[in-house]
């Protein structure tokens, strides 16, 4: 079973860093609900802020 979006968001969130596959995995995500769509909006307006960072 793959990890909730929330799941992802938290840890993204929790440890300041975006890998790719993150990256690609909230992206892919095609129909989300507004909560959903707000959590992720949260993760790239931070990595647009400088707030986290991308590892591979």
């Amino acid at each position: 079973m793959s990890p909730s979006l929330q799941d992802v968001v938290t840890r993204i969130l929790t440890s300041r860093c975006i890998t790719r596959v993150d990256q690609r995995l909230l992206v892919s995500l095609a129909k989300l609900s507004r909560d959903e769509q707000a959590l992720l909006n949260e993760v790239f307006d931070r990595l647009r802020r400088g707030l986290l960072r991308v590892v591979d």
